[in-house]
Formats: C-alpha cells, sequence, structure tokens
C-alpha cells in the first residue's frame, strides 16, 4: 500500500517534507494548495504516502481511490527525478 523511499542523507527528510509542502491540489475557490502526499518515517523505513492512507493508518474511514494512488506515485516519481529520494518498491 504505502510506497516505500530512500534518502541519500537523513538530512534529505526535511527536504523532501519542504517539497511535498509545495506540492498537492489547489482550490480555485480560496486560492489554497492542499498537500496530497506526506513522508513517514516509521521503524527506520522511509515512505511516501497520500493524505488518505494516513487515514487508514489510523483506523479512521478513508475513501481512497487508484487515482489517488497514481498521484502519490507520481510524486514519488517527481522527487526521485530531482535526485531528493530513490524508490524501493
Amino acid at each position: 500500500m504505502m510506497l516505500e523511499i530512500s534518502l541519500s542523507e537523513p538530512d534529505d527528510f526535511l527536504k523532501v517534507r519542504e517539497t511535498l509542502t509545495r506540492i498537492g491540489v489547489a482550490s480555485r475557490r480560496d486560492n489554497t494548495l492542499y498537500q496530497s502526499c506526506h513522508i513517514l518515517h516509521k521503524q527506520g523505513r522511509y515512505f511516501i504516502v497520500h493524505f488518505k492512507e494516513l487515514f487508514l493508518l489510523d483506523g479512521k474511514k478513508s475513501n481512497l481511490e487508484t487515482s489517488d494512488m497514481e498521484r502519490r506515485n507520481t510524486i514519488a516519481t517527481l522527487l526521485a527525478d530531482w535526485g531528493l529520494v530513490g524508490i524501493v518498491n
């Protein structure tokens, strides 16, 4: 479900976190950008997760769709293309 990534240096965590705040879905009404994905650090491993996946991890209901997973994968690919992460799986 979650997309595992690797970081070259521990410092890259903050760079990825900051970059993800600038990638998302824009609201035309209130001129706001809603962050789609987050970086998660669990048991020494790093993951890129869609915000709806975080709801599922907390045991809450979520309407996670294929398009959400595709958006997450596209964002992870962008991060990899920019040299910020490596995709593990």
